[in-house]
């Protein structure tokens, strides 16, 4: 019987490091900030954004890899009073997701057949003059993961060099 409970406490540990792990909960936790997680498909190129560390978890047991945090985003409940709000659109011919601010966009890709994640996928950002630049980049050679989103400058320059297109910036968010 004592083995049986060691197993599952063992098993339990292992569990809830991994959702810590993905949480990347630790003594420094932003009372004002939430983590937004980047997460790579080595299959088809393309990198998620996710409020969720439930959902790396599961993409990572698909094959997915993990980039840890991307950026941080307000800790705010919906309407998200006075926040930008990215909504999450997926296209379910491609695979593929795509990232916006703008209800237009939004709207003119699910006329054409793009799916809303859904509440649970959308997401407050910085307030305009406030925070650092997301940048938004178009990969013309792309069928997937033809948008790219990063903060770092260094990446956007090295995505243009070698033939993506500079959409300029997509939103703000915050850094540590």
């Amino acid at each position: 019987m004592k083995k049986i409970g060691l197993v599952i406490l063992a098993a339990m540990a292992f569990i809830m490091g991994g959702v810590i792990n993905a949480h990347q909960v630790s003594a420094d936790t932003d009372p004002l900030h939430e983590r937004l997680y980047r997460v790579y498909n080595p299959n088809s190129g393309e990198h998620l954004l996710t409020p969720a560390g439930w959902e790396v978890l599961t993409l990572e047991k698909a094959g997915w890899k993990s980039e840890g945090v991307a950026f941080y985003i307000p800790l705010t409940e919906p309407p998200y009073s006075g926040y930008p709000v990215v909504q999450r659109l997926y296209n379910p011919n491609a695979g593929d997701h795509h990232y916006t601010t703008s209800d237009f966009e939004a709207a003119s890709l699910l006329s054409i057949g793009w799916n809303n994640d859904g509440t649970a996928f959308r997401f407050p950002v910085a307030k305009a003059n406030t925070g650092v630049p997301v940048y938004r980049l178009y990969n013309p050679n792309a069928k997937v993961g033809s948008h790219h989103f990063t903060m770092s400058s260094f990446e956007r320059d090295s995505l243009i060099k070698a033939g993506w297109k500079n959409e300029g910036i997509a939103f703000n968010a915050y850094t540590k």
